[in-house]
């Protein structure tokens, strides 16, 4: 008898499950019928092979899964001027704005702030509305991995680092790559060289031969949108780690692997979100359990034994028993930063990533 009432309720729990998974896609299907219009807002370019493509690429896989209508405004600038271009896309009927970089906080906070009947995302944004969510992926955890490559990678032990501006997502990304880099190779040495700039090809391509030039680099890895640190490294036949999208098929001779990024993780969900009115106005930072950070394939170029370490350490990330910034960690003055079998939290994670782990070398030289 306690067998058939045990086989009896799980029968039952199976058909509510059933129940409850095909009343949640009728609700999906409901909610799409309508086509909803998007405003996109871009630094750069949908076609960059870079940070803009990265959102392009996950956002046209949510269009065709939500029936959206998405405009693009490429190259907007991150001043006050982008203002006119979110008004514009409002009064042309979009219910939701998404802004690509940190730079339009202040302006797509104050129009989130003139139009609460529309939902706002954005990306690497710190502030929030109740209709403004702000969102990041934890890629630092891909940067970790990707510091494992080049510390195994290496001959020389100088890797360079080419950093668009010192702000906390950058020196975040710059710490946790050389900890993957430190955990393999503990006498190798990261330097890094500021360009100032995201997008300027030339600006990126003179950080890159500033570099190569004063360092014996052979291993080069970026934080840049431009793809001219990748192109000056090629012709200079040292090893690259790329950013945002693979773009091996470009460097085959000297691309090993890319942190790269997989929007359509989060735009789906977070769309269908505003389409059923369950937006939230929070920040949203999420990890490798989700796909929206990964590790490009790797290329022939990579070492034998490289796969094997990283996939290790990727599946300690996946299950959660370890994450990249746990103690003991010490600064590059000496200082110890997080005591041993302690984690940064968070906000720290987000807002007091101003300091440079053991290893690193910020090269100020001309």
């Amino acid at each position: 008898m306690k067998k058939i009432l045990i086989t009896i309720l799980a029968f039952v729990c199976i058909i509510i499950v059933g129940i409850l998974f095909i009343n949640m896609k009728q609700q999906e299907t409901d909610v799409t019928k309508k086509q909803t219009k998007v405003g996109f807002i871009l630094n750069g370019k949908i076609d960059d092979h870079s940070w803009g493509e990265s959102h392009y690429n996950g956002m046209e896989i949510s269009a065709q899964k939500l029936n959206l209508d998405v405009v693009y405004k490429e190259d907007v600038p991150e001043d006050e001027t982008c203002t006119e271009t979110i008004e514009a896309l409002i009064a042309d009927g979009c219910e939701i704005i998404i802004c690509n970089s940190f730079g339009y906080g202040e302006w797509a906070l104050k129009c989130a702030e003139a139009h609460p009947e529309i939902y706002f995302f954005h990306a690497t944004g710190v502030e929030q509305r109740s209709n403004l969510a702000t969102y990041f992926g934890r890629i630092y955890q891909m940067r970790y991995l990707s510091g494992i490559v080049a510390g195994m990678q290496t001959e020389t032990n100088e890797i360079g680092y080419v950093a668009a501006f010192p702000i906390a997502e950058v020196n975040r990304g710059i710490n946790a790559f050389t900890l993957g880099v430190r955990s393999v190779n503990p006498d190798a040495t990261v330097y890094v060289k500021w360009s100032n700039s995201w997008t300027g090809e030339e600006e990126n391509a003179e950080t890159a031969r500033e570099l190569i030039r004063d360092h014996a680099i052979d291993v080069l890895a970026m934080h840049t949108n431009a793809l001219s640190p990748l192109e000056i490294a090629d012709e200079n036949d040292i090893w690259t780690i790329g950013y945002n999208i693979d773009n091996s098929e470009q460097f085959p001779k000297t691309y090993l692997t890319a942190p790269v990024w997989n929007w359509e993780r989060f735009y789906e969900p977070r769309i269908l979100e505003c389409l059923q009115g369950k937006f939230q106005g929070i920040h949203y930072w999420e990890g490798v359990e989700t796909g929206i950070v990964d590790l490009a394939p790797f290329t022939g170029n990579v070492k034998s034994g490289i796969a094997e370490a990283v996939e290790k350490e990727q599946d300690r990330l996946m299950n959660g028993s370890f994450d990249v910034f746990y103690g003991s960690i010490t600064d590059n003055e000496g200082n110890i930063r997080v005591k041993e079998r302690q984690s940064m939290t968070d906000d720290s994670l987000l807002n007091d990533s101003f300091w440079y782990v053991e290893g690193v070398v910020i090269d100020e030289a001309e």
